[in-house]
């Protein structure tokens, strides 16, 4: 009997962009061909996964890297980062043994990783082809910070040197480490319901352009002045913090416990507006669905300027400080999203086009290029 393909899917742990935007390819990678079995290597909560991916799937808890430990979306704890990242740095040679073992035994054939940098020795050891997704690499986030985290850098660059082919998204920095890049549109998933459904299920009686998404990714916020909601009482407001108080035009949802496993991308056609922080998948699902992008300012992580500027030139936006959102009593809703100032398109096939080179590379298993 013919062995199925199996794709090892390694994810960042960070916050849940990384996996929302992975599981969102992994699912479309199932839907053109459902015999392709998916191992998906994350410490990701299921739950989150199994709200893009409706098929089965292998979850493997294993973290290949730390991404940046934080307290909330806003507030990193460098030191804390640094240790984990020695720490994976100095054991790389045991995590890689392992990882090479359990992919010879489940005759996994292709890695797709967002972004790990491990995955690329992970998969040249085990003499499988290395594919990556993001719109920046570590390194460019750490060498900023100086010290330490230089070499680092270094050392995550030639982790990224060893990768077959990268895909990159929009608003991405060059990611000159990787020999091979192939330029494609948005990530992120589709919205499963009708727009009516969701207004009648919710009891959503605003209108659109009064009803706003609140989404500041898996780590939030800490201490949303939410008390600026009185000031709106026509206006309906969403958020996914089961900590947010019980407010008349608040609505809570669950998507922990609601079996439906409702995500943002699913309330984004009935909002005027999305609320965020920087932040590439939500950005990303807003472009796709064209809501309109109300971000925080984020500072001393270096990809916030390019998903800033990213959503200035191609997404009706409006940037408000920290003092603003924090203190200020939130008049910006108020006002008019500015155009975006490019009228060049943005492709937003990204989810499609991976997938469709992961399905295409199984077809054809006789090369190790998309």
């Amino acid at each position: 009997m013919k062995n199925r393909p199996v794709v090892y899917l390694a994810i960042t742990n960070h916050g849940f962009g990384h996996a929302v935007r992975a599981a969102s390819v992994a699912a479309e990678i199932q839907r053109l061909n459902p015999d392709i079995l998916l191992i998906l290597v994350t410490t990701a909560p299921r739950w989150l996964l199994e709200s893009y991916i409706t098929g089965d799937f292998i979850l493997r808890e294993r973290a290949l890297d730390v991404g940046v430990i934080q307290a909330d979306s806003l507030k990193m704890d460098k030191v804390a980062t640094l240790e984990k990242l020695q720490e994976i740095r100095k054991r790389q040679s045991a995590i890689a043994a392992g990882e090479v073992n359990f992919i010879h035994l489940n005759r996994v054939g292709l890695i797709l990783a967002d972004i790990p940098p491990l995955a690329a020795k992970i998969g040249k050891a085990a003499g499988i082809p290395v594919w990556m997704m993001s719109n920046f690499g570590w390194d460019f986030i750490y060498r900023p910070w100086g010290g330490e985290f230089e070499a680092i850098a270094d050392w995550i660059a030639d982790c990224f040197s060893q990768c077959n082919c990268l895909f990159r998204l929009p608003f991405h920095e060059p990611m000159s480490a990787f020999p091979i890049i192939k330029d494609v549109g948005l990530t992120g998933g589709t919205p499963c319901y009708q727009p009516e459904t969701l207004r009648k299920d919710w009891g959503l009686k605003s209108p659109r352009e009064q009803t706003i998404l609140l989404t500041f990714g898996g780590l939030g916020l800490e201490q949303i002045p939410y008390h600026n909601l009185q000031d709106f009482p026509d206006w309906q407001f969403i958020t996914f913090d089961r900590n947010a108080p019980d407010l008349p035009n608040l609505v809570k949802i669950d998507n922990q416990t609601d079996r439906d496993r409702l995500r943002p991308v699913d309330f984004m056609p009935v909002c005027g507006r999305v609320v965020s922080k920087p932040g590439f998948s939500t950005f990303s699902e807003a472009c796709r669905q064209n809501v309109p992008i109300i971000s925080l300012t984020r500072e001393g992580f270096a990809e916030a300027p390019l998903l800033l500027s990213g959503i200035q030139h191609h997404s009706h936006h409006r940037i408000v400080t920290a003092e603003e959102f924090f203190e200020g009593n939130w008049d910006f809703l108020r006002e008019p999203p500015l155009p975006p100032q490019s009228t060049e398109p943005l492709l937003k096939d990204g989810t499609e086009a991976i997938a469709q080179a992961v399905v295409d590379y199984f077809q054809t298993s006789s090369t190790s290029e998309p």
